[in-house]
């Protein structure tokens, strides 16, 4: 099942964010910005960020200019293999249906190999790369 989160959730997992740990919680939810968990019963399965800006972010502090169009997922972890991937389609298939205006579903990712390979395997294209993160896309 596929919740949103309120700060008392995503307080208790927030420790567990391993690309943005530092971004608060109030941040998170603010507005412009969503978070969602994946739950199996009440176990949970894995946490998505998203952040909604008018252009593809460059770097973390490009979040902060709130657009409509754009569908930024900045961080992802999860706790049951396979369940990021679940997460990820989920999400961008919950905001297709319910944001019509977003035009893309783009990601903020650390330059990691791993970051890298969980994209391309999940049907993501790579789109650039820069001096903290890079970013990915995916068709709808």
């Amino acid at each position: 099942m596929l919740v949103q989160l309120n700060s008392e959730q995503l307080d208790e997992y927030i420790k567990d964010d391993p690309v943005r740990p530092h971004i608060p919680v109030d941040w998170r939810l603010s507005s412009g910005r969503e978070v969602y968990g994946l739950f199996d019963d009440n176990n949970i399965k894995a946490i998505i960020c998203v952040a909604y800006t008018d252009d593809v972010p460059v770097c973390e502090e490009d979040l902060d200019n709130y657009g409509s169009s754009v569908a930024v997922f900045y961080t992802v972890w999860s706790y049951s293999r396979g369940s990021g991937r679940e997460i990820v389609n989920k999400v961008a298939n919950t905001i297709k249906d319910t944001n019509p205006q977003i035009k893309r579903y783009v990601t903020l990712s650390p330059l990691t190999t791993m970051a890298e390979r969980f994209h391309l395997a999940n049907g993501a294209k790579f789109i650039g790369t820069h001096t903290t993160c890079q970013n990915f896309e995916y068709f709808l």
